[in-house]
């Protein structure tokens, strides 16, 4: 399912891991280093829960269902060590995931990167991939008090832009994500990945959803094509003799 884009929009926020980012299966394998270290055994069976949920919520969920002893910020400091390397050397982008951001500032609209992972994770993911310049903002998780799925770090994206939140579309992939982005009070695009997520899961959430990153681009497209439309329509009524108009009356 799709929706056509409100015209409004000015700025696109992307999330990055399952949206950018296929990282998704590789937190999976960082779950499963970080646990084993623990002589804890873990073949992913929380994977579908935890997808969408920062670093540090995570560390508390893990303490809590395997009893662990253990401070939540030296666990995310170790968490953190582990999955550096992930970012810096294995995690890739989606397929066109690079060309996408490319075409999204050809229409001459701000990019941005709002995403709760840490920045010691991102900068080098960001690096490898050449993608730093493609980004007007980039916003991580540390820079908020308050992780998705509250608003906090989608709105420091919009303050950051200098936009009202409602100018800004957001795309998501993960219903935690999504709702982040709609207490925000911006547009949000889904594209949940089926292989974590139930797309009937997010009818009711997203504004519209997409297959991949380039279906977001086709909507843009679509909606900067409306706009235009539009605004030659008002341009040609505005352009009326007066006593045309006099005429009618």
């Amino acid at each position: 399912m799709s929706k056509k884009i409100d015209a409004h929009i000015r700025a696109v926020l992307f999330d990055l891991d399952g949206t950018l980012a296929d990282s998704e299966i590789w937190w999976a394998q960082i779950d499963a280093a970080f646990l084993g270290e623990f002589g804890i055994v873990y073949d992913g069976e929380h994977h579908q829960a935890l997808v969408g949920v920062a670093a540090r919520s995570a560390m508390h969920f893990f303490k809590g269902a395997y009893n662990l002893a253990l401070d939540p910020d030296e666990m995310l400091a170790r968490y953190h060590e582990i999955a550096v390397d992930y970012y810096a050397a294995r995690i890739d982008l989606f397929p066109n995931a690079s060309e996408v951001l490319t075409s999204v500032r050809a229409m001459e609209l701000p990019v941005g990167l709002v995403t709760s992972s840490a920045r010691r994770l991102v900068v080098p993911f960001l690096k490898r991939h050449d993608l730093a310049a493609k980004f007007d903002v980039v916003v991580t998780g540390e820079e908020v008090k308050h992780a998705k799925p509250a608003p906090d770090i989608y709105l420091l994206a919009a303050r950051r832009l200098k936009l009202p939140p409602r100018q800004c579309l957001a795309v998501e992939d993960s219903l935690t994500g999504v709702r982040a982005g709609r207490a925000a009070g911006m547009t949000v695009v889904a594209i949940p990945d089926k292989r974590w997520s139930d797309r009937r899961h997010f009818q009711d959430e997203a504004h519209g959803m997409a297959e991949d990153l380039q279906e977001v681009v086709g909507m843009l497209r679509r909606r900067r094509q409306e706009t235009r439309r539009a605004e030659s329509r008002n341009s040609r009524n505005s352009d009326v003799p007066m006593n045309d108009i006099e005429a009618r009356e």
